[in-house]
């Protein structure tokens, strides 16, 4: 019972993820500024936000907000509602005396309807330290892990795309044999044309079950580049059997086997993404030695974790990882999606068993093992995988590291940010491109 209730609550929190589209603009416009205009501030140091409320990009009168700050994700410091005769109002907010990041929210009130927005203060991120544990076998687990998966024969299928291929790209429905005989993991490979050797990337997905494409930009710009689905699902399907799927045998599957470190889902997804490289690695067209991986969310996670895996792999970006210092929640900060741990008692039993479990499977415990070059993108107002979290992950990381960082933005990505970030690891992976 007591884990049947803990995967119902894990399922309200969320039931997907890996939206990246900006939001659409608002009929109000809820703007909250920061008194330092990098966001960022010393410990000790009061936050202060100057509030307005605009409509037509002009003050409303005589409006009604709620506010409140606090540390992301947690119980708020403090909470209170005012109505503003001009629109307007500065909010003294509170400090931090540790690393991480203090988070104010206003809701208002115009017409009835409800208008929010947010704005989250950088306590010296770069300092923050993960609260998970790295478990004294992790690496005999994962060893072990790997060497079952290589006895997996990958029995590859390709499957060409006329409708989809153009006179510059290919495309094919492929398939691969992974973590056990007859589990497969399905994608959509592009690759150039032309007759060459070029260099590979492998695109991760964001949690959900839903139905992606080929990366047909890259592909056009002399990579290939294979894109895959962790469910074991073609994806050549109609996009209603995703939904269908997604509302019932795979509802919150980031849930199932949890209480179990040897059958938690994730397990078969981190080889599946090893045989993806298996199969990108095999292609005649392969350069036989660059090779990179990115990812949003769910995918910044996988992308970090087989990078720390499959040594083949020699950069990687990823935009606002999840997964990343799930425990964080234990010791009163905010932790990783999916927050198995928020408003959890550190001292329940089945909570401790959660614990050890999980720490397997943290993106934190393969980034400390990371030896390739790698870019981080994210912003301060993430509210579904906490900026804490994903700094935990980031600074444990002793290669060569960078971040591009674009303050504002939640659980989604600008489109010049995506050209940044992904023109960076082609760049990465050109240096020595043969053809």
């Amino acid at each position: 019972m007591m884990k049947k209730n803990l995967c119902m609550i894990f399922c309200a929190l969320i039931a997907t993820i890996g939206l990246w589209a900006q939001p659409a603009q608002q009929l109000v416009d809820v703007q909250l500024t920061p008194n330092h205009a990098d966001w960022r501030y010393r410990l000790g140091e009061q936050a202060v936000f100057e509030l307005k409320v605009l409509q037509n990009n002009v003050p409303v009168s005589n409006v009604e907000v709620q506010y409140e700050y606090g540390k992301e994700t947690l119980r708020p410091d403090k909470k209170e509602t005012r109505l503003l005769s001009d629109g307007t109002y500065t909010i003294k907010a509170g400090t931090l005396r540790e690393p991480g990041f203090l988070r104010c929210k206003v809701i208002a009130m115009v017409n009835g309807k409800k208008y929010t927005g947010l704005c989250t203060a950088a306590y010296e991120p770069e300092k923050i330290e993960p609260t998970v544990e790295m478990p004294k076998d992790f690496w005999e687990f994962w060893g072990e892990a790997l060497e079952a998966n290589a006895q997996i024969p990958l029995e590859p299928q390709m499957t060409l795309q006329p409708d989809m291929c153009t006179d510059k790209v290919n495309v094919y429905h492929v398939s691969m044999q992974s973590y056990r005989y007859g589990s497969r993991i399905y994608g959509w490979l592009a690759m150039p044309a032309k007759e060459g050797k070029y260099p590979a990337i492998l695109r991760m997905p964001g949690a959900g079950v839903w139905k992606n494409g080929p990366d047909m930009d890259k592909a056009s710009k002399g990579f290939i580049v294979l894109s895959i689905g962790i469910h074991g699902i073609p994806l050549t399907l109609p996009n209603e059997n995703y939904e269908i799927l997604r509302k019932s045998a795979l509802w919150c599957y980031w849930t199932y086997g949890i209480h179990d470190k040897d059958n938690f889902y994730y397990k078969r997804v981190y080889m599946g993404c090893v045989s993806a490289v298996e199969f990108l690695t095999r292609l005649p067209e392969y350069d036989g030695e660059n090779l990179g991986v990115f990812g949003d969310s769910q995918g910044g996670a996988l992308a970090t974790i087989t990078a720390s895996l499959d040594k083949r792999v020699k950069a990687y970006a990823a935009y606002y990882p999840a997964l990343c210092d799930l425990t964080g929640y234990l010791n009163g900060r905010a932790g990783g999606w999916p927050h198995y741990f928020k408003n959890k008692d550190s001292n329940d039993r089945q909570v401790q068993l959660l614990k050890e479990n999980t720490a397997y499977y943290d993106v934190v415990n393969f980034a400390r093992s990371i030896n390739v070059p790698c870019l981080y993108s994210w912003g301060f107002n993430d509210e579904t995988c906490p900026p804490t979290s994903f700094y935990s992950a980031y600074n444990v990381i002793s290669s060569d590291k960078q971040t591009m960082v674009y303050q504002e933005i939640g659980h989604w990505r600008y489109p010049e940010q995506m050209e940044a970030v992904e023109g960076w690891l082609m760049e990465q992976l050109s240096t020595n491109k043969t053809n």
